[in-house]
């Protein structure tokens, strides 16, 4: 096994960077000093404590308002002013890009972070993780309570012309809450661009009209059709099952054809969505979370089991209530094996994906779990323990058994060292930081729960994997990073560079933490990891003005990227206008979601554009 080294040599990681707010790894500087971020520390070892920062460099401003200059990040890039943290909710699919937090997004070209209208940067720096010790808990509560209300008036660009009298646009079930309906009619809002057109969608009535040899087509652009409250509502999604993408938005989830975005089913529910896993379970199951009542900061506690194959609605219940000072924890969502678990900063239940029974309690000993991070066989756990120092962190990475919950060995991470994102389960890649010497580190660890390597990022290399989501109450969703991908021996990740410039994805060896390739997006885009397919990393290429988007892989052994669908020109403006996007490829389909759907007026909320289909 190869232990990182205590001193890190050139071309390592930089001192890592405070994560900020939200969901996403900071943004880095182009010289990070050079010093190991993570002292790795084997299962059950004691924490040794990380080396003290050096002096950071300065860096550019961000957006939204005044803020503090950025500090350093890990990968050699600096954080900007509003960027998500650790405090993310909210996954894609299996191939998507989250919302940023708070409502803020991220950029069509795939850049985290950058402004759009009526979405502002979080107030800076966040409370105490989801978990944490919640050291000046007073503040951390106000600054909470602060940042809602900054939300509300900044977004108040949304409200003209909405009344307080919303209803669904679906009737629920009075038996189950929930409702299915397997054949709805088809919608208006779709345009299948079938060359037949309609004269009245000013010129978007046709979208293959101007299709070139070679390029894909376009299957569908669909628009909204629901009645949305006066802030809009985040999407969660889009996945693909079969032959059917599904996104669920404020009170509903639905199915929709890839073959023409026709809607096939919809599940209705009585409150509004709150949270989802990353990822479907096996056979397409998945489970949803809803609010409780329709009450103002009513708690993420309700569960509803959903077949994405068939779009019927299974078993539902509610989270046992937590108790304790944080209580009022919004609930994140993960699966593993055959287990949904249901984690917050007091409380953590595991319970059977197939009929809802639950069946474990997290340990609510020293060491308590918070959030998990899962797929088909295996359950990782992020755990915060109490110490003799309430002011220093301690955090834990354990994997469990997703039908006891019971651990089956536990990473220590140094003192003050916070887990962050879980890039990767198997292998198993994770994202900590150390929030006031602003560092950050990516460690791979073995299946023993031993150190396996650090990742070296280079000194000159800047990185930006996008991992963000709604807003959680000191909640943390571990999932759902686009930018990243794993498997094998391999981690995968992608630079950022400045829009026009090529960027590349970097592959690391996990044996070693060393670089061992690179490959270079076409045509001066940018190139964005969602996953693996059939062995090789799966990738997405941003449209550019001239430029139509493309889904590519890479081999294992690195290479130009292969272009499996090569989307239209003529409809790049359309594809990279999705707000805060999120992705999803599959059965030859790659679809492109928006993250929110928000507009100042009825009209126009009705022609917000909410998903795009591509296929050979």
């Amino acid at each position: 096994m190869t232990q990182p080294p205590s001193n890190q040599p050139p071309g390592g990681f930089g001192a890592p960077q405070d994560p900020g707010q939200g969901g996403v790894p900071p943004q880095m500087p182009a010289q990070p000093p050079q010093m190991p971020p993570v002292p790795p520390q084997a299962p059950g070892q004691a924490p040794a404590q990380p080396p003290t920062a050096p002096a950071q460099p300065a860096a550019q401003p961000g957006y939204g308002h005044p803020q503090q200059a950025p500090q350093p990040g890990p990968y050699g890039y600096p954080q900007q002013p509003g960027q998500p943290g650790p405090y993310g909710q909210q996954q894609p699919g299996p191939y998507g890009q989250q919302p940023g937090p708070y409502g803020q997004p991220t950029s069509p070209y795939g850049h985290p972070g950058q402004p759009q209208p009526g979405y502002p940067a979080p107030p800076a720096p966040p409370g105490g993780s989801g978990g944490g010790p919640f050291k000046g808990r007073t503040g951390v509560v106000a600054a909470v309570a602060a940042a809602v209300v900054v939300i509300a008036g900044v977004t108040t660009w949304a409200v003209v012309g909405k009344g307080d009298d919303e209803k669904p646009t679906v009737a629920q079930s009075p038996s189950t809450g929930s409702s299915a309906s397997t054949a709805p009619e088809p919608s208006d809002s779709v345009d299948q661009g079938d060359g037949s057109g309609d004269g009245d969608k000013g010129g978007e009535d046709d979208l293959n009209a101007a299709r070139q040899d070679g390029e894909a087509k376009v299957n569908f652009l669909t628009t909204n059709d629901v009645d949305l409250p006066r802030n809009g509502s985040e999407v969660f999604g889009p996945w693909i099952v079969g032959d059917t993408v599904i996104k669920g938005m404020y009170k509903g989830v639905s199915g929709y054809s890839l073959a023409d975005g026709a809607k096939k089913w919809q599940v209705d529910l009585p409150f509004k969505l709150c949270a989802a896993p990353a990822r479907p379970g096996a056979g397409g199951l998945m489970v949803f979370g809803y609010e409780e009542n329709a009450k103002d900061g009513a708690k993420c506690s309700m569960l509803q089991q959903i077949d994405l194959k068939t779009g019927k609605a299974g078993w539902k219940k509610a989270v046992p209530k937590p108790t304790g000072l944080f209580a009022f924890s919004d609930n994140t969502l993960a699966i593993g094996g055959n287990t949904v678990t249901a984690a917050g900063s007091s409380s953590a239940y595991g319970f059977s994906l197939t009929d809802g029974r639950q069946v474990f309690t997290g340990p609510t000993g020293d060491c308590k779990p918070y959030a998990y991070a899962g797929d088909a066989t295996k359950l990782i756990a992020a755990n915060q323990c109490r110490t003799a120092d309430a002011s220093k962190e301690q955090h834990t990475v354990s994997e469990v058994d997703p039908n006891t919950g019971k651990p089956k060995w536990t990473y220590r991470l140094a003192a003050t060292w916070e887990v962050d994102k879980v890039y990767s389960v198997n292998p198993l890649v994770v994202s900590a930081f150390q929030r006031e010497q602003k560092k950050w580190s990516v460690v791979a660890l073995n299946p023993n729960g031993t150190v396996r390597s650090q990742i070296q990022g280079g000194a000159t290399d800047k990185f930006a994997p996008s991992c963000g989501g709604g807003f959680v109450i000191f909640g943390r969703n571990l999932e759902g990073c686009t930018g990243v991908a794993a498997a094998g021996d391999t981690f995968y990740m992608s630079t950022d560079t400045s829009y026009g410039t090529s960027n590349e994805v970097v592959a690391f060896d996990l044996k070693t933490g060393k670089p061992k390739w690179r490959s270079k997006a076409p045509d001066e885009q940018q190139m964005t990891p969602l996953g693996m397919e059939g062995g090789e990393v799966l990738v997405y290429v941003s449209p550019k003005y001239d430029k139509g988007g493309a889904v590519a892989t890479i081999a294992p052994a690195g290479g130009a990227p292969k272009i499996l669908l090569k989307h239209p020109v003529s409809v790049a403006q359309i594809e990279s206008s999705f707000f805060s996007a999120g992705y999803a490829y599959g059965n030859g389909t790659f679809v492109v979601a928006a993250g929110r759907v928000s507009a100042p007026s009825d009209a126009e909320e009705k022609q917000t554009k909410t998903m795009m289909g591509f296929s050979k």
